[in-house]
């Protein structure tokens, strides 16, 4: 399974099936749940940690230059040049991962304690880890994949609903044009 929304499809849809399976009712069950969904967390706080230890240790210092397209709601930006390391892109990507995980933990606390839905604590606390283990600086300082192709930084951002309305790209722009025409715009950014 390469594709990661096929098996994200996947998964959930195994999860659900054996969720149905499990007596949510029961109080002592729905402690279980609790304890593999904050687990599961825990193991991907843990990992993205251990990522972070790995970048400083490697302490890459590669000029990395690359240049943020404006956003698309504003006519009046202009392109960003962000000129950075490796090390801090990586960082700043494994921080962001590390964001996304709280977020996803303050929605499932809603859902949970004040919705009282318990199936999501068994699905998320899979997904949650599935997608700490697929994340690009996993598979880069984890998994030891070269930074080539889908991991060649800066990464390529999925495709999003206005970019496949628009047929426009939307990530970031490493070409020399691109990056000489930021330069002389003068929209340098660290």
């Amino acid at each position: 399974m390469n594709n990661p929304a096929v098996s994200n499809l996947i998964i959930s849809l195994g999860a659900m099936q054996v969720a149905r399976r499990i007596p949510m009712d029961d109080p002592q069950t729905v402690n279980y749940l609790r304890i593999g969904y904050v687990a599961s967390q825990a193991i991907s706080l843990a990992i993205y940690y251990y990522i972070t230890l790995k970048i400083r240790k490697r302490n890459d210092l590669t000029v990395l230059k690359y240049v943020n397209p404006a956003p698309p709601m504003n006519p009046d930006a202009k392109p960003e040049l962000v000129q950075t390391t490796v090390k801090d892109y990586d960082l700043a990507e494994v921080g962001k991962a590390i964001k996304s995980l709280f977020v996803s933990l303050a929605f499932m606390a809603f859902l949970h304690g004040y919705l009282k839905y318990t199936q999501p604590l068994f699905i998320q606390g899979l997904m949650g880890l599935k997608s700490t283990l697929e994340s690009n600086p996993a598979k880069l300082h984890l998994w030891g994949k070269k930074a080539e192709g889908d991991l060649a930084r800066p990464f390529k951002a999925g495709g999003g609903l206005l970019e496949s309305l628009t047929g426009k790209a939307s990530g970031p722009q490493t070409d020399a044009a691109s990056i000489k025409a930021a330069e002389k715009a003068g929209g340098k950014s660290e």
